[in-house]
């Protein structure tokens, strides 16, 4: 895609899962009916992560409109009761933004995924689902136990009960095959989600698909030169999805 220059516009829109409103930002670029790029946060996070805020930037200037939104029960979304909230309800809200985003008259019907951590274990799932044109998650884990034994490690400042985490309890292992044209990063000290992680999601997905493990990384990519590299490498793989027939 040919890089623009002009400006974008960041758009307040919301949409509605199991009932429940979902408040986010539509950013489009000065282009007719681009493709999207849907972005799905962590578990403690919101639509304003500085990685999907990068990302919308970026993407505005290759050509791609970016959605980003709050999961239910996070940020400005309803259905904060903790018995609302589960991976499949996560699931069930980023399956909706696509639903949301291929109604659209003014976007085309082309889209793409990326997924922070639990946000990017729901973007593989979806993906498998709607097979988008391109995938990328970031420290993303393939099954809930490792969020499990972080919790019962002390390695989450958390406040939450045994419950909570029990209604996140998820295996994306039978779904890894249908997943292509994803890629994964990962820190390799992820103090959250094991780096193996990343690897077993590369393993087993389809062609073509990249890994990008980042030296000395963590699970926040805290390191600036990890975050510049990051937007960089993600929105070409999200162009040359698009570009793919």
């Amino acid at each position: 895609m040919v890089e623009l220059k002009a400006n974008s516009a960041c758009k307040k829109l919301c949409f509605f899962s199991d009932g429940y409103r979902i408040e986010g930002h539509l950013h489009m670029p000065s282009r007719k009916k681009p493709p999207v790029v849907i972005g799905s946060h962590g578990l403690f996070a919101t639509q304003n992560s500085p990685k999907q805020l990068a990302l919308a930037h970026a993407c505005n200037l290759l050509g791609m409109a970016f959605f980003r939104f709050d999961h239910r029960g996070c940020g400005q979304s309803e259905g904060g009761e903790p018995e609302r909230i589960s991976f499949e309800a996560r699931c069930c809200d980023l399956f909706q933004a696509c639903e949301t985003m291929k109604e659209r008259e003014d976007i085309s019907d082309a889209v793409a995924l990326f997924g922070s951590s639990l946000g990017g274990a729901a973007a593989c799932r979806v993906s498998a689902m709607i097979q988008p044109k391109a995938l990328v998650t970031f420290a993303s884990p393939v099954n809930s136990r490792c969020i499990h034994d972080s919790m019962q490690n002390h390695q989450l400042e958390i406040n939450q009960p045994l419950s909570f985490f029990e209604r996140l309890s998820f295996d994306n292992g039978k779904y890894l095959s249908y997943i292509q044209n994803v890629m994964v990063f990962h820190g390799e000290y992820d103090e959250v989600v094991p780096v193996s992680e990343a690897h077993k999601i590369y393993r087993f997905a389809g062609n073509p698909k990249k890994l990008i493990i980042q030296k000395n990384g963590d699970h926040r990519m805290s390191r600036k030169v990890h975050q510049d590299k990051f937007v960089h490498m993600a929105v070409k793989w999200f162009s040359k999805g698009f570009e793919r027939r």
